[in-house]
């Protein structure tokens, strides 16, 4: 049994791909090619927003979304402090300074009233300037943007969504990719929607944000590619990840059907005896990770059954980013984040993918039963 099954897909798949990528050496284009343009279409079409801007990886995608909105040194930008190094390197690469926050226990997002909390406490200390929010949907499910927008408009805050884990999910019927000012994703081969390499995408409909990222992407390019108006990044989507993406994109739809069957026989067989996801009314999850607690007992104990069961898990995250020895200036302590800290330490994640069988299911379920 694999934690994410990438064989099968692509064998499902593999007469698609493969002509796909046939395609691309015959016409020779293998940098931001006919395909780049052709997905970035077909992404926005998909997420409902108005630009689409392809580029080398999700974290090249948060950092250029940052310096596209012109944060850096001296700007404070508050993000979750439970969730992927990348979302909270891009800050300190930039020169600004990260501010964590803690996150809701039932949702493991960034938690709006703690988020108000540490901006007011930014304001008052008058330090760093409060500039912008990376806000995560973190294990599918998007943040609280509702709430999350309502803050940022009160004190004139840019949103970020960093949407790598939450491709495919949404909220009342707007997609993850569309909510706040900008937003990312990666295309990393675990993520919901990966392609076989690395690669990521930018999301706005501001029409200069847009233009700002197509020339960062490219070594601040100009009119032309010798023409550099602005200091950039080397940050282009190859034209066979984009050719493979197109052909997993089409058969997204279906795939989140799976997901979701997968989340519902695990959640049906599995509520009495852990904390299961939570999924808002209104929401719904992409399922990148499926992520329990135990009700009783520890992590451990159960990860050791399944491990003598030949059933992978994995732990997302066992340490949050106030406790990253890159982070240990900040001077943070460990009952800064009383739920991070909880949730680090007893959240473990099951198999999830959409090529996971009814018997594989029921292998996992029986383990965890026992």
């Amino acid at each position: 049994m694999q934690f994410i099954d990438l064989q099968k897909q692509y064998q499902h798949l593999k007469s698609r791909i493969d002509q796909r990528i046939q395609t691309v050496l015959d016409h020779g284009k293998y940098i931001l090619g006919p395909e780049v343009k052709e997905l970035e279409e077909k992404l926005s079409e998909y997420v409902g927003v108005k630009h689409t801007i392809g580029v080398a990886n999700g974290t090249d995608a948060l950092q250029l979304s940052l310096m596209a909105l012109d944060v850096g040194p001296g700007d404070a930008v508050f993000t979750t402090t439970f969730t992927f190094f990348a979302t909270a390197e891009v800050i300190s690469l930039i020169g600004a300074h990260p501010i964590f926050v803690d996150i809701e226990e039932k949702t493991y997002n960034i938690d709006p009233n703690k988020l108000e909390k540490e901006i007011q406490t930014v304001i008052s200390e008058g330090k760093f300037t409060p500039k912008a929010i990376i806000a995560v949907d973190l294990f599918g499910l998007p943040a609280d943007y509702d709430a999350i927008s309502t803050i940022a408009g009160k004190y004139r805050l840019k949103i970020i969504e960093d949407a790598a884990q939450g491709f495919g999910g949404s909220i009342n019927g707007k997609m993850a990719g569309s909510f706040g000012d900008i937003a990312t994703t990666s295309f990393f081969p675990a993520k919901p929607l990966g392609c076989y390499g690395d690669g990521g995408a930018v999301f706005t409909n501001d029409d200069n944000l847009a233009a700002k990222i197509i020339s960062l992407r490219v070594h601040g390019k100009g009119t032309d590619k010798y023409d550099n108006v602005r200091i950039g990044l080397n940050s282009r989507l190859d034209t066979i990840q984009a050719a493979i993406l197109l052909e997993k994109l089409a058969e997204f739809p279906r795939e989140l059907e799976l997901r979701q069957a997968v989340a519902d026989s695990y959640r049906a067989a599995l509520h009495n005896q852990f904390h299961v996801p939570y999924v808002p009314e209104g929401y719904a999850s992409s399922w990148a990770q499926y992520t329990i607690r135990p009700l009783e007992g520890f992590r451990a104990e159960y990860m050791s059954i399944l491990k003598e069961a030949r059933i992978p898990t994995a732990i997302y995250y066992g340490k949050n980013m106030h406790e990253q020895t890159a982070f240990s200036s900040l001077n943070y302590k460990k009952c800064d984040f009383p739920v991070a800290d909880d949730m680090a330490r007893s959240v473990f994640s099951l198999p999830m993918h959409p090529y996971l069988d009814e018997e594989e299911i029921k292998i996992v379920i029986n383990a965890l039963s026992k």
